[in-house]
């Protein structure tokens, strides 16, 4: 009953055909049998991974001050699609985020046409996607000299990163994986308490979660080997924000990233 592309009309027509007592409501059943991916499936987000990476490190280079940065997201939307030597990208379920300054306060914004300026944060958050699996990550960039308080920020958000990575163990629940976010930033001296990830995989537009677990208070499903997430602990305050992120896999040594993009903020003069 709950899908994208699931209309009324649709819903009608089965109803006709066989019967309103006929019909159950099976939402989430495919998304929860996708949780624990197979070995070919892995292979398949890892390659994704790789035109994540391509793709970051295309946002690195053409970083700039006074680039309008509608061109920059062409550039690294291109460089997804075009891909590596024997490595072609597919259109991802997601649509780059990228804001900067002021409208990085907020998640979940697109482009713009503003030139890139100096005294800025801009995260982007950007997919690879091979045969429609997916592998998102954040990173965010800076022009200029960065204030103390991004770089407290900065390192409160990777250490977050490693203290949920080592935790991220078969047999821990989503909500202790959040726990351990929450925990390293209030070490940090910063509060966050909303969702700090979900599952990943294979999808279409609009979304590339799977829709299921969350990596929050309250979700008590555990984890299993070859489960994979996309864990996002960002943070935001009423002027910047901060937002690095990673995708990975649980293994019996914790999580294991997915791709392989430096997560220190980048700075460009």
């Amino acid at each position: 009953m709950d899908n994208y592309y699931y209309s009324a009309a649709s819903h009608r027509i089965l109803e006709t055909a066989f019967g309103r007592d006929q019909i159950a409501d099976a939402t989430g059943l495919v998304n929860w049998q996708r949780a624990v991916k197979s070995e070919a499936e892995l292979a398949m987000m890892r390659k994704a991974g790789q035109l994540t990476a391509h793709m970051h490190a295309t946002l690195r280079e053409g970083f700039r001050e006074g680039r309008p940065k509608n061109e920059l997201v062409a550039e690294v939307q291109a460089a997804g699609v075009a891909g590596l030597p024997g490595l072609a990208g597919d259109y991802p379920a997601i649509a780059p985020i990228a804001p900067s300054g002021l409208e990085a306060s907020a998640s979940h914004i697109t482009w713009n046409d503003r030139k890139l300026a100096r005294g800025e944060t801009t995260y982007f958050e950007v997919s690879g996607c091979y045969h429609r699996y997916h592998c998102p990550a954040s990173r965010t960039l800076f022009l200029g000299e960065v204030p103390a308080d991004i770089r407290r920020a900065e390192e409160a958000v990777l250490q977050a990163i490693e203290d949920a990575f080592a935790a991220a163990r078969p047999g821990l629940a989503c909500e202790d994986v959040a726990a351990c976010v929450y925990d390293s930033f209030a070490r940090a001296g910063y509060v966050k308490a909303n969702r700090t990830g979900y599952p990943i995989g294979l999808s279409y537009p609009p979304d590339w979660g799977e829709r299921t677990m969350s990596l929050r208070p309250g979700d008590t499903t555990l984890l299993e080997e070859n489960m994979t997430f996309h864990l996002m602990p960002g943070l935001w305050t009423p002027d910047w924000g901060v937002a690095i992120t990673e995708s990975f896999v649980v293994t019996p040594d914790g999580a294991q990233p997915l791709a392989d993009i430096p997560r220190a903020l980048v700075v460009k003069g």
